[in-house]
């Protein structure tokens, strides 16, 4: 008991001096004497300059000169960077160059380094002059690097694309004792929001992102991607206000309370800073979870949340918000090896707490639904989203049907190559398309089952020629739809979400009313991803993610992710684009690959309309407007297959593999055969 008192007294007396004003004071100190023994080598220092001098010089000899140029060291070093570990290490980094330095001076010149030098010189009765140097000189500069804090790096430039993404990792506190200010020290750590820099390499990006598309796919593409240029990269950093105080004045609330807690690391994100803690053994967490409201009274600042446990982790997370938080763009996270180098459909999210960039796979979800309020930051994930996958894909690649109830939230992407019809507004339509996906979802399956293969993946390494392109069918506002058409809405996506995965065709749905009539039992069993914003109620929460938190979100892109890769939701700070870029973006693509756009999904629908079938909708379409050239292209070529009508009708893939159909079923080409084009049985005369 009495140890403990003990140590408790002693470090309550080192914390009487703050450790960065600890360090200021012997900083100032080490500059004064370097002045001093400056003045005192010249001779005008006084008496006791001469004995000071005298004494030196006898115990270093010439080295003399080192002391006061590795105490001015010393005393930038701790300007610079001051806490109890890097006073320290700043202390013996200086000391050992000094010695390093005598030593040096010792074997190059001999009897020229003092008593000390003597001492340490002597390294060379055993080592030999080459050897003796070298370990000196290898002392010399990791004693300079310990003293100023600073790794030695090779500048990743030189050998990659991008600069060190290390740059964008969060600041992490590990001690209480640290402070703000001390982390405030270095702002190239401090901000989780710091987008990539290296700005100069941008035209590289572009060239580099342009070409990716030839070296992912096989077959030749003349599309023709948006630079990175068109989006902002940059964005200020959170202002957190004093990280020391808040964590005390969350451990004493706790204390108050009878819970005793060791506060961990604190991780800086975009919107809000994470508190970690651990309880004491045998201590409930479900009595800290209901000190939320107290916290929040404690802290004046509403709302928080706490995670308890974190997953991964024996640690319980407070996480508060930021006193001004930081926007991430999109633009920061596109130049990101996780996007660049991983699939087709890969989207970056945001960022995590701790400021990690978060990216998601569409191809693995394999449907995502996103609900919120309004002026929760819906709309603007379903742009960022929308934005990544065109920087991405071709429109060889991936195809895409939006559906805007609202009319004014997807009309502006009207003209894209990738669409496969014009932008969907009207409700009925909208049963239409999705009618027509799952036909299509069917005619691929048969494909598939034709060629041998289990899902789109592996069929386009199989057939290379015959690409066939991934289909996303985008949904604005799905309470709309549900309102005026429930059971059709409901039926349609249902039995998309349970089957289309292998084919490739992938849902994005989005609503603002997160009401059980719109979300249903089947669409939630049936798209386990889901995105929930800032909703009004804890009831809205369960209705999105079946568990509470939504509701304690901040808006604005604050988000909690739940995923099958996770065991509980993640909190994810959203991708920002502003209006002005997408505008930016879809002029570019549409300016520099000039496509026209398939018009057969408008045909399709209207006459889907008229059945109530969905397996029947779009049979026997003999009378296409474009059969009779195609089967001129066909019998010029003296082959047939669907990327050959691709590219000289200028139609996508879903309307040149009917027309294929359409002659199969004629008697005119042969049944599909592996990677090779259809035999043609057509002569001079047909």
């Amino acid at each position: 008991m009495a140890k403990k008192k003990f140590k408790e007294t002693r470090k309550e007396r080192n914390n009487l001096i703050h450790p960065e004003a600890k360090a200021s004071v012997i900083a100032v100190f080490s500059l004064g004497i370097a002045v001093i023994l400056t003045l005192s080598g010249f001779h005008k220092a006084g008496p006791l300059g001469e004995v000071m001098s005298s004494i030196l010089t006898t115990l270093m000899g010439v080295g003399y000169w080192l002391l006061p140029v590795t105490l001015l060291a010393i005393s930038i070093a701790l300007f610079t960077s001051g806490t109890k570990k890097v006073l320290t290490a700043t202390l013996l980094g200086g000391l050992f160059v000094l010695l390093s330095s005598l030593g040096i001076i010792d074997i190059v010149y001999t009897d020229r380094g003092g008593w000390m030098g003597n001492i340490l010189g002597s390294l060379q009765l055993f080592l030999g002059y080459s050897a003796s140097l070298v370990l000196n000189f290898t002392i010399l500069v990791a004693a300079i690097i310990v003293t100023f804090n600073a790794p030695l790096k090779i500048r990743k430039e030189m050998f990659w694309r991008k600069r060190e993404i290390e740059e964008d990792r969060p600041v992490i506190i590990k001690e209480p004792g640290k402070t703000p200010e001390t982390q405030q020290a270095e702002p190239a750590i401090i901000s989780p929001d710091q987008d990539m820099k290296g700005k100069p390499e941008k035209k590289s990006e572009d060239k580099t992102e342009a070409e990716s598309f030839k070296a992912r796919h096989s077959y030749k593409s003349n599309y023709v991607p948006p630079p990175l240029s068109l989006l902002k990269a940059t964005s200020e950093k959170p202002t957190v206000g004093d990280l020391r105080a808040n964590a005390n004045i969350i451990r004493r609330t706790l204390e108050s309370f009878g819970i005793p807690v060791e506060m961990g690391e604190i991780t800086i994100g975009p919107k809000v800073t994470r508190y970690t803690l651990k309880p004491a053994e045998g201590m409930k967490l479900s009595r800290i979870v209901a000190l939320n409201q107290d916290l929040a009274l404690a802290l004046a600042t509403h709302p928080i949340r706490i995670e308890a446990p974190i997953p991964g982790k024996a640690l319980v997370g407070i996480e508060v918000p930021n006193q001004v938080g930081s926007i991430v763009r999109l633009g920061g996270l596109l130049s990101y090896p996780d996007f660049t180098n991983s699939g087709s459909l890969t989207f970056p999210l945001g960022r995590d707490v701790s400021g990690d960039p978060i990216f998601g796979n569409l191809a693995k979800m394999p449907h995502m639904l996103i609900a919120g309020a309004t002026g929760s930051g819906k709309s603007v994930t379903i742009h960022s989203l929308i934005i990544s996958l065109l920087y991405k894909n071709s429109p060889e690649v991936m195809r895409l049907i939006l559906i805007d109830p609202k009319r004014v939230e997807l009309s502006v992407y009207e003209g894209i190559p990738h669409l496969i019809s014009s932008v969907i507004i009207d409700g009925k339509k909208a049963i239409g398309a999705l009618k027509f996906g799952i036909s299509e979802m069917e005619r691929r399956y048969e494909v598939l089952l034709k060629a041998g293969c289990r899902d789109i993946g592996s069929y386009n390494e199989k057939k290379k020629e015959d690409f066939m392109p991934y289909l996303v069918i985008v949904i604005d506002e799905l309470a709309d739809l549900m309102a005026a058409y429930g059971r059709e809405i409901e039926g349609s996506v249902v039995r998309l979400a349970q089957m289309a995965r292998a084919t490739g065709i992938h849902l994005i749905v989005s609503t603002q009313r997160p009401s059980v009539e719109v979300i249903t039992g089947l669409i939630k069993a049936n798209i386990p991803t889901r995105v929930a914003l800032q909703v009004a109620s804890q009831v809205d929460s369960r209705t999105i993610l079946d568990m509470a938190g939504a509701e304690k979100l901040l808006g604005g892109g604050d988000m909690l992710f739940l995923s099958t890769d996770f065991s509980k939701p993640k909190r994810i700070q959203g991708t920002y684009v502003t209006d002005e870029e997408t505008k930016k973006v879809v002029e570019f693509i549409i300016k520099n690959n000039p496509v026209e756009v398939e018009n057969g999904l408008e045909e399709a629908v209207e006459e889907s309309l008229e059945k109530d079938n969905f397996d029947d909708y779009l049979g026997d379409q003999d009378d296409d407007e474009l059969f009779s050239e195609a089967l001129r292209v066909v019998k010029e070529a003296g082959k047939a297959s669907a990327s050959l009508l691709q590219r000289r009708l200028k139609v996508g893939y879903a309307r040149a593999a009917r027309l294929l159909d359409i002659m199969e079923s004629k008697g005119l080409i042969g049944p599909g055969d592996g990677a090779k084009p259809r035999d043609v049985f057509m002569n001079d005369g047909q």
